[in-house]
């Protein structure tokens, strides 16, 4: 658990510190007073990064440096962040022990429920695949190594699709590279979505009161067998077409996660409750799954979420967090408080 928080120049904080409980800990004040950022402080040093912006964003503006001091298990834990240019240099200190990168096993495990996800089935494509992106990489760290690396090779592709090339044997060299790159992504992807398949539809049953079938299949225009090679071969058929575009038509930038409920597809079939159950459902394997690979309950994470919910799903929630040090922002504390029988109440304005 994390007992405590000091924020320097950290968002829109300039020197505030808090101190928690080890269950239900409410964060309630008005809009724009801070609610997210102390939330999103939390995922930083338990995490390493923010679940929104860049680094060098989490500066307070016209600050050079920003600073956040916790103790997390114990252990004191502080992030460092200074302005250098267009960028920020990031410091993590365990117990007087510095790491410019932090490795996997001084990661601590969150789960973060926040209003984009709650569009998860109406919604694009990219919440979809970023939200299945986060569950592979809170046990497998190296994939966000992976992910930022098919991006910076992507985005080196598209340069040079614009750049008017005469010479398309310039273009081989970053194929290669998005092949392998991708096909690690893809491989990862279907895996864990074949693990997921395993258990959502008696989760999601449990949450709704009644049985249903839910299933996520991965969208692709490459076929999975042979994955690397399929795609390699066509970028190679459509080069001129990604010429004429300028961008790459083909990869796992371009994939879809599919879920079905009771065979019906959910991005145009499923009501709004439906949507809420689902996330609920998908949240609770993240959970699950982060106590198997980690031996240790997660911290739980809930921005401005909790009211979006209804009756059954409140109480279904409440049943998670009363189990887990928690952190709910609201603007209306009673909501919550009528839900859950202890809590602490902590205010931002």
């Amino acid at each position: 658990m994390i007992t405590n928080i000091r924020l320097q120049n950290f968002r829109s904080y300039l020197d505030n510190s808090f101190e928690f409980s080890n269950g239900v800990n409410i964060i309630v004040g008005p809009n724009a007073t801070g609610k997210t950022n102390l939330i999103e402080a939390i995922y930083l040093v338990a995490r390493n990064n923010s679940f929104r912006v860049k680094d060098i964003d989490l500066i307070t503006f016209d600050a050079d440096w920003s600073r956040v001091d916790s103790y997390i298990s114990d252990t004191e834990r502080t992030v460092k962040l200074v302005k250098e240019n267009d960028r920020a240099s990031k410091t993590t200190v365990i117990d007087s022990k510095e790491y410019k990168r932090l490795p996997k096993d001084k990661y601590y495990p969150v789960v973060l429920f926040e209003p984009s996800q709650l569009n998860i089935l109406s919604g694009g494509p990219e919440g979809r695949r970023n939200l299945i992106d986060e569950l592979i990489s809170q046990k497998e760290v190296s994939y966000i190594t992976t992910l930022n690396r098919y991006k910076r090779t992507l985005a080196q592709r598209n340069a040079l699709l614009k750049s008017n090339i005469t010479d398309k044997s310039q273009i081989f060299v970053w194929n290669t590279r998005l092949m392998e790159l991708a096909s690690e992504i893809v491989g990862q992807r279907l895996s864990l979505i074949e693990e997921i398949n395993k258990s959502i539809s008696d989760t999601y049953s449990e949450v709704a009161g009644k049985k249903y079938l839910i299933e996520l299949s991965y969208e692709t225009q490459i076929k999975t067998d042979n994955y690397a090679q399929n795609l390699f071969n066509i970028l190679e058929v459509n080069l001129d077409k990604d010429i004429l575009r300028g961008f790459t038509s083909y990869g796992p930038h371009r994939d879809d996660i599919k879920i079905s409920i009771n065979h019906n597809d959910s991005s145009t079939a499923a009501s709004r409750g439906e949507a809420r159950t689902m996330l609920l459902a998908i949240k609770t394997f993240e959970i699950v799954n982060l106590l198997k690979n980690y031996e240790q309950k997660p911290i739980l994470l809930l921005d401005d979420v909790f009211s979006e919910l209804d009756g059954l799903r409140r109480k279904k929630l409440t049943s998670f967090l009363e189990s887990y040090q928690s952190f709910i922002t609201t603007t209306d504390a009673d909501v919550i408080q009528s839900n859950i029988k202890s809590s602490e109440i902590i205010t931002t304005s």
